[in-house]
């Protein structure tokens, strides 16, 4: 049997209130209820995938050791007009 700790959190009233209305209609406890929802929410953060930026390189050698970035930065910054 797991071991169970006592704690104590605050719940906004109109949250507890509701929670309560929720699982007396279910037939569970507060305490039910809470151990549910405090599960489905970690359970759900489990889930999620981290973001990966996707590799949108192309092709070519970049600026090499050596090279002059003068003309990159010209192609980049300079007035098209």
């Amino acid at each position: 049997m797991a071991s169970r700790m006592k704690t104590t959190i605050h719940i906004p009233d109109a949250l507890l209130l509701r929670s309560k209305e929720v699982a007396a209609a279910e037939g569970i406890t507060l305490r039910e209820l809470v151990e549910d929802a405090l599960r489905r929410a970690l359970d759900a953060r489990d889930q999620r995938r981290p973001f990966v930026l996707p590799d949108c390189s192309v092709g070519g050698e970049g600026v090499q050791a050596g090279q002059s970035w003068e003309l990159p930065r010209e192609l980049a910054y300079d007035d098209p007009t």
